[in-house]
């Protein structure tokens, strides 16, 4: 994976799949009655709008020179107001959940394309290897979102279902949230790959 083609592909891939997924925020909380990502100009597939430069350029590159065998990374988070929501806290989890589901969404629909190439027993062009790789980019980001580790999307998921007696907690988990993201990067991102690969096995046909 090495490929300087394949890394410029897989690059922009994951630009595209992360903007869907912020726009994906910006759309449910709009739909909830909070306009905030509209009025900021969010809900556009503009990735001027989007882009991190850490996160949706330098990161991926050094996976890359380090040899990941996939890319994670991230854009600019798509701001909501929770006091404009009827349910701040149900309203949370929705949001937050609306980025998975969108890459889900993506690599489901990627995976029924690929599995029309398989039975027509096209599977040794480079297309069929770029939609593997659409699909298991967004397998990625939305496993790797739904780890529930602040600030990623899994806690605020987790967070709309804890009772208030574990306000606590939450708090110290979004205060130290950055810090054991960066711990679980390096040391325990190996836990969800075999859900990454399960998944992709099933959709993409085996890695």
């Amino acid at each position: 994976m090495n490929d300087p083609t394949i890394f410029i592909f897989q690059l922009i891939t994951l630009i595209a799949s992360v903007i869907i997924h912020e726009v994906s925020h910006g759309f449910v909380a709009y739909r909830l009655g909070d306009s905030t990502a509209k009025d900021m100009g969010r809900l556009t597939l503009n990735p001027f709008k989007h882009l991190d430069f850490f996160g949706s350029f330098l990161f991926p590159l050094v996976l890359f020179l380090f040899g990941s065998p996939i890319l994670f990374g991230w854009a600019k988070p798509v701001p909501y107001n929770p006091y404009n929501l009827k349910n701040p806290q149900r309203g949370g989890g929705l949001i937050a959940a609306a980025g998975p589901l969108s890459n889900l969404s993506v690599a489901v629909i990627f995976g029924f394309i690929l599995k029309i190439f398989s039975m027509s027993g096209i599977v040794d062009s480079p297309l069929f290897l770029f939609l593997q790789i659409i699909i298991l980019i967004n397998i990625s980001l939305a496993i790797f979102n739904l780890v529930p580790i602040p600030p990623l999307d899994g806690s605020k998921i987790l967070f709309a279902f804890l009772p208030p007696r574990f306000l606590k907690a939450q708090i110290f988990l979004e205060q130290y949230g950055f810090m054991f993201l960066l711990l679980f990067i390096f040391f325990g991102i190996r836990l969800i790959q075999p859900i990454i690969s399960k998944i992709f096995m099933f959709l993409g046909g085996g890695l």
